[in-house]
């Protein structure tokens, strides 16, 4: 997959203004999403429990960027955190990004649950929309 270069057209030396920021922060989310479906992918496709085990550990820090990520734009962007603040109101406090909300999902389960079974989560089983 490719993403806009936040650095095309950028002289050489000269710092990212507030919206260039933005962008690369938001390409960093999508390179750590993209980590952690890799990484994930070798941890299915492996049977060496020590190899999985070192993988899922690196894969735990891409998800801990992701938050640090979206914390950040959520600051820097009014209009992000407004709308995620519509959306997810108990998951910043303080202007601090907790833990995304565990709300009943498909089959009533939370997305933690139903990650523990092993279901697979999609955009809609987090915003509690069956899967058909």
């Amino acid at each position: 997959m490719s993403f806009t270069d936040p650095f095309t057209g950028i002289t050489p030396g000269r710092k990212l203004n507030a919206e260039e920021t933005l962008r690369a922060l938001r390409i960093d989310v999508a390179a750590e999403l993209d980590a952690t479906n890799l990484y994930q992918a070798h941890i299915d496709a492996i049977d060496d429990e020590r190899v999985k085990a070192v993988i899922a550990h690196i894969r735990d820090e891409e998800k801990e960027h992701i938050a640090e990520f979206i914390a950040l734009i959520n600051e820097l962007d009014p209009t992000q955190s407004q709308k995620f603040q519509a959306e997810h109101p108990q998951t910043i406090e303080s202007g601090q990004m907790g833990v995304l909300p565990t709300e009943q999902g498909a089959a009533g389960q939370t997305a933690e649950a139903r990650a523990q079974i092993g279901m697979q989560l999609t955009v809609g089983s987090l915003l509690g929309q069956e899967q058909s």
